[in-house]
């Protein structure tokens, strides 16, 4: 007997969602050069949850594809219609939309059934889409707002805005692959299903998919404070190489283990500010040790838990058997390794990252318009280690690391 859907959602996992890609090609059928369809299957535990179709139409394999693409029928020939000319050319309006695009992908006949049909569980599919059949010289049509259709194509309507897509008429969204945004707006998507899926969750019907929601009643699981540690102690061990090997001399990017990484406003700064931000890493750690968790207190913590969080993302990527011996014993929890949870929740903000933007440039001086517009402070290297408040402050008697 086939459970319903529902009933199958109900209890599935979202991490073992999978996409398989079908196309056959025919070696010389010339059609084949201009037009090629992908037919997606979306499965979770091997169970088939939905299914769409992407149709990638090549401009320079074509003779003319708008006829070539009218001839797919339904969304395909719309598109095609609306953006290219009688001589199968892109046009004027088109070729101003978007920054440069040889081919195009075209999402169509979305299908996802039961508590699948949602739109952020769209948008991921479609980025995974994306990511595999495209690259910068594409641009992605969606159903617009408007555009006639089912379910499918509402979905993937509401996927088009989650994903950064720019609408180009009442019928069609589209995203431009050559911009960084709709590439941002797919990482965020990813994240927030991987950040459901460890906590055993599934989208909320009437969730407005607000990626600031507050998450602030959650604490670090033991697997990912441990974990965090070992990355605070390498990095700690790193800055101190640094610290020995530099001194007072100046840094370029990239140059030494740590300091290099760090931004150009603190590139000139001497052995004694060095020593004060390798003992930012040994801070957090020991706060991690004594009560498995962390709170950066000033913004030399802030940049040191922003690195902790990159290099703990790195070690379980690159060095599973180094993560295992960390936290061997320690119970399994859902939310284990959600590294984007952490950089979003730690922090109260990430002002200090805009040290990194060159066109920010001049930002870290606490006196300019924009600060004062902007309510930043402590951007100045001088003020990395003041503490954000008084009563908060790390004891003063201390000590370093090393000498």
């Amino acid at each position: 007997m086939t459970s319903r859907p529902d009933q199958a959602a109900a209890g599935a996992d979202l991490s073992l969602l999978a996409l398989t890609f079908h196309h056959t090609h025919r070696l010389l059928d010339p059609s084949a050069r201009g037009v090629q369809r992908w037919d997606v299957r979306i499965a979770c535990a091997g169970e088939q949850v939905g299914s769409l179709v992407a149709v990638r139409g090549l401009y320079w394999g074509s003779d003319n594809l708008r006829e070539r693409m009218a001839d797919e029928g339904s969304f395909p020939a719309l598109v095609a219609g609306q953006l290219l000319d009688d001589e199968g050319h892109f046009t004027h309006e088109f070729e101003e939309f978007i920054e440069s695009s040889s081919s195009v992908l075209v999402v169509d006949q979305l299908q996802l059934t039961g508590q699948f049909a949602d739109p952020l569980i769209a948008a991921a599919v479609v980025g995974s889409v994306i990511e595999r059949l495209t690259d910068n010289y594409f641009a992605v049509v969606l159903p617009g707002k408007n555009a006639a259709g089912d379910a499918g194509a509402a979905l993937l309507s509401e996927a088009g805005a989650l994903l950064s897509a720019e609408t180009f008429s009442d019928e069609l969204q589209i995203i431009d692959n050559a911009l960084a945004a709709p590439g941002e707006a797919a990482q965020r998507v990813r994240s927030r299903l991987e950040s459901l899926a460890r906590r055993g969750g599934f989208p909320s019907a009437d969730q407005d998919w607000d990626w600031d929601e507050d998450d602030e009643e959650e604490v670090l699981t033991g697997r990912t404070a441990a974990v965090l540690r070992v990355a605070l102690d390498e990095l700690s061990a790193q800055a101190w190489e640094d610290v020995a090997e530099k001194g007072n001399a100046p840094v370029r990017r990239g140059e030494g283990l740590v300091l290099g990484a760090l931004p150009r406003v603190t590139w000139g700064q001497d052995r004694s500010w060095r020593r004060q931000m390798a003992r930012c890493f040994d801070d957090l750690a020991a706060a991690l040790a004594a009560t498995g968790g962390v709170e950066p207190l000033c913004t030399g913590e802030e940049m040191a838990l922003h690195l902790g969080i990159d290099r703990a993302r790195a070690l379980q990527r690159n060095r599973p058997r180094l993560v295992h011996e960390a936290v061997a014993g320690m119970p399994e929890d859902r939310r284990d390794f959600d590294w984007d949870w952490c950089s979003t929740v730690l922090f109260e903000d990430h002002d200090v990252l805009m040290l990194f933007d060159a066109s920010l440039e001049g930002i870290e001086d606490g006196g300019n318009e924009i600060n004062q517009a902007m309510g930043l402070s402590n951007l100045g290297a001088a003020q990395w280690f003041a503490p954000f408040r008084p009563d908060q402050a790390r004891d003063p008697g201390r000590g370093f690391r090393h000498p």
